[in-house]
């Protein structure tokens, strides 16, 4: 599976949340080290910088992932919200954020790991308490779980990202059509 991170869900506390893939079948995560986790913050656009983490940091935001997720999911299908996941991700989002600097050359973000994860769980809390919430819509691949916002005129948005998922099943859908396809008898 490809080991690059994937930012196809139209908001950041989605992208995050999609960094465990496939959760129905294979579950590849995303964040085995601290390094895997410090790449999809530098990645994201979240910090220009930031401290090395250990693996208590990515326990962490492994935690606060699937809070994210479990929230996320919980407000799609219209359910209450699991309490532990909202502790999880109130907690993280309680601490110290991203705080950008002014430098002479600019902006500049450098973070710890806590920040960086405190930045992304307020990211969550505002997602699933603002006017996006209908919009969230899960990929239509089955082995995909990544809940993105769906922005297409009339939600007609079926995957997570066209080269991710949409070009796959499209593919397999044209190859099945062929295979079933009675052979036209050449003359």
């Amino acid at each position: 599976m490809n080991l690059d991170h994937v930012f196809v869900c139209g908001h950041p506390a989605l992208d995050f949340a999609a960094t465990l893939r496939a959760r129905r079948s294979i579950r590849f995560e995303m964040f085995v080290t601290p390094e895997r986790l410090n790449a999809w913050y530098l990645e994201s656009g979240l910090v220009d910088t930031i401290t090395p983490g250990g693996e208590d940091d990515v326990r962490e935001a492994t935690t606060v992932r699937e809070a994210i997720y479990r929230l996320v999911t919980d407000r799609r299908l219209g359910e209450e919200f699991d309490p532990e996941a909202l502790d999880a991700v109130n907690a993280a989002a309680r601490k110290t954020p991203v705080t950008p600097q002014l430098t002479p050359t600019g902006r500049l973000t450098e973070a710890t790991p806590e920040q960086a994860l405190a930045t992304v769980a307020r990211q969550a809390v505002e997602l699933l308490s603002g006017p996006d919430v209908p919009l969230m819509k899960e990929c239509g691949n089955p082995e995909c779980t990544r809940v993105y916002i769906d922005r297409s005129r009339g939600m007609r948005r079926q995957w997570c990202g066209m080269e991710s998922c949409g070009n796959k099943i499209k593919a397999a859908a044209y190859r099945a059509r062929k295979k079933s396809a009675p052979a036209v008898a050449a003359r």
